[in-house]
Order: C-alpha cells, then structure tokens, then sequence
C-alpha cells in the first residue's frame, strides 16, 4: 500500500489520516494562522448550543466534528487527537468556529515566572499531596 504524498510543509495530507481525499490547506481555505489568537495547546474550548449560536453560518463537516469532541471543556490538543488532525489546522478551525459563535474558550491561567515571583508554595503543596496519594 502507497503512502500518501507529503505536503510542502511536511504534513501528510488528510487521506493518509482518515480516508478522505481533502488536503489539509482546502480544510482551512489556505489559511495557515488563525484569525485569532487565542489558542495555546492548553486553552479550554467548549462547544456551544446551536440553538444559540449563528445559524447563517454554514460549517465543514470537520468543524461539527469539532463540536461534537468538546461539549465539555477540552484541550486545544486533546481536539486536534481526537479528530486526528494537526494543531495548526485545527486552531484555524476554532477560530472560524469562535468567530461564528459555535464555541467558547477558557485560556490557560497565567504563570508568572519564578525570577519575579518564586515558586507559588499553595501550588506545591498541592502538588506534594496529590503524589503523596498516588
């Protein structure tokens, strides 16, 4: 069995992942960057009633499985795993489904560095416990 082509970039295209035939930059209409940035690898997505959300905006079957891996808060990882997709495609796809009004986002809680600050000791602790149960 042929392996599909790789792209320019070096992503193999969406049909050595899943069967289809659409390359992974028609996915996203060219776009390589989202038109938001609001996405780490951590950032908290949930997905939206559609009762509430725009119903002038027609989606790409990838976007409603999208939404149907987040009807809970998830990962911008955890996302891109379970629809078997790369991050970059993925956080392109959020952010036409953020714009639409699809889903909502919680953005990791900021960290201040330890140079500034040291290290939060309540944090520690927690941690300490939590592996004291393990």
């Amino acid at each position: 069995m042929r392996s599909a082509p790789l792209s320019r970039t070096g992503e193999a295209d969406a049909m050595s992942r899943s069967g289809r035939l659409v390359r992974l930059f028609a996915l996203t209409a060219g776009r390589a960057r989202p038109s938001r940035d609001v996405f780490a690898l951590i950032t908290q997505v949930t997905a939206v009633d559609e009762r509430t959300a725009s119903p002038n905006v027609t989606l790409q079957p990838e976007h409603l499985r999208i939404l149907r891996v987040c009807p809970t808060p998830t990962a911008v990882v955890e996302v891109a795993a379970r629809v078997d997709l790369p991050v970059s495609v993925v956080t392109v796809m959020l952010s036409d489904l953020l714009e639409a009004g699809r889903i909502t986002t919680q953005p990791p809680a900021h960290v201040a560095p330890y140079a500034t600050t040291g290290p939060d000791i309540t944090l520690l602790q927690r941690v300490r416990e939590g592996l004291a149960r393990i």
